[in-house]
């Protein structure tokens, strides 16, 4: 967002050259990607979102597929997790059915998503992202925020002109690009950030908070989905400026400690600081199935290859978990977890795999499932996990043959040696 007082103060997000004249290009390159804000170099806050994340990459790695419409997804009875922005014009959308998608725009490229190679990526922007500040707080995989404040010393820049680096070193060294939103608080960050994709970088400064918001939907607002938005209508209140009209005290009583929200938010108030990660607090895999299944060999086939995938994970995090979770979801959309919290803590596909192939014995009785998933919770340090077990003489061997199976499989790839479990069976997990 460019402000209403047409400030001179500015630079090129192309050659990043100073720009105090008002023109519509710029005066050293060209281009017409100019920066200008009067509180373009106050601002420290700032919203980083990897653009159309998973389809990027994989037009990335593919430069056939540049100029088509991409869709990463499963298969039929999949939903889509993301698609390009060819795609979304013609109407796909994250979280539609495939099927509803494949309507929108029958001439897409439907891609099964490699989460591996995601992670790999997003781990690679992040690592880029903790050179700017250690304030990151990632949200997800493709976004985080981040707190640049004190950072113009190292980086001989303020923030803005430090982040629109970062945006063309990404496209540059990475292939992706990213949009960057700014502001003074975290909410209005992650406004900014959806405002110009792809290749955004947008500002929203204090000054100007109040009157951007006023005509905007409550469903801007941080927590006001489809079902609190219908309640808020019900009481006559579409816009943020309806809400900006109201008293704190009146809202609370109407809506509880959302209220406040609703008060503080759309007010452009919030106090929310950048909070540095935490540890994970789960690993798990899952896969929704093309055709409803319920018969026991069936869903142990896909048991078996998520939890190697989990374990994949846990040795690639240096992790270990105690409580194996088995998730699944019925044909009717019913959510089923069981979990059972081990002796000790493991990171070996073996033990994850038994135990949640106990749990699973209990649910197969001829409900159909559209979706399962294995996971562990609890997680500690590896050191721990697997001591020798002394009731089960053949653990150790079964181990050891999973350690040697590993040692093959990321010598010569994935698909170097199957179990009997997984043999034939098409890797489907995400």
């Amino acid at each position: 967002m460019t402000d209403s007082a047409a400030p001179t103060s500015g630079f090129c997000r192309d050659c990043l050259k100073e720009q105090t004249a008002q023109t519509r290009r710029c005066l050293g390159c060209g281009s017409p990607r100019l920066l200008r804000h009067s509180e373009l170099y106050r601002l420290t806050l700032a919203h980083i979102d990897c653009d159309a994340f998973y389809a990027s990459v994989e037009k990335r790695d593919n430069p056939e597929l540049a100029d088509r419409p991409v869709i990463i997804g499963g298969g039929k009875r999949g939903v889509v997790s993301t698609a390009c922005y060819i795609a979304r014009i013609h109407g796909v959308r994250s979280a539609m059915p495939m099927f509803k998608a494949l309507e929108a725009c029958p001439q897409a490229v439907v891609i099964r998503p490699d989460m591996e190679k995601y992670v790999r990526v997003g781990r690679e922007v992040r690592a880029m992202m903790s050179e700017l500040t250690p304030l990151v707080q990632p949200l997800s995989i493709d976004e985080a925020f981040l707190d640049l404040s004190g950072t113009e010393r190292l980086h001989h820049d303020p923030p803005a002109r430090t982040l629109a680096r970062f945006a063309k070193r990404v496209e540059q060294e990475i292939g992706i690009t990213v949009s960057v939103g700014l502001s003074y608080c975290k909410f209005l960050a992650k406004v900014a950030s959806d405002l110009q994709k792809p290749r955004g970088f947008s500002v929203i400064g204090q000054a100007e908070a109040v009157t951007f918001l006023k005509d905007k939907s409550v469903t801007l607002i941080w927590g006001v989905g489809k079902v609190f938005a219908t309640t808020l209508e019900r009481d006559g209140i579409r816009t943020i400026g309806q809400l900006q009209t109201m008293e704190e005290a009146d809202l609370m009583r109407r809506y509880g400690t959302m209220g406040q929200r609703l008060y503080r938010l759309s007010r452009g108030l919030d106090e929310r600081t950048v909070e540095i990660e935490g540890e994970a607090k789960s690993v798990s895999s899952e896969t929704t199935f093309n055709d409803d299944l319920a018969r026991r060999d069936e869903l142990v086939s896909h048991l078996r290859r998520l939890s190697e995938q989990v374990a994949s994970r846990l040795r690639n995090s240096a992790l270990a978990g105690q409580t194996v979770v088995l998730k699944l979801k019925t044909s009717d959309f019913k959510i089923r977890t069981r979990n059972r919290r081990l002796e000790s803590p493991t990171r070996l596909a073996d033990r994850i795999f038994r135990t949640g192939l106990q749990l699973l014995e209990k649910e197969v009785d001829g409900t159909k499932y559209r979706l399962i998933g294995i996971g562990v919770s609890d997680l500690v340090d590896p050191d721990l996990a697997d001591p020798p077990d002394l009731v089960d003489p053949l653990a150790a061997r079964r181990a050891a043959a999973e350690d040697a199976i590993n040692r093959l499989r990321d010598k010569f790839g994935k698909a170097t040696v199957e179990t009997g479990y997984t043999f034939g069976k098409g890797p489907r997990d995400r």
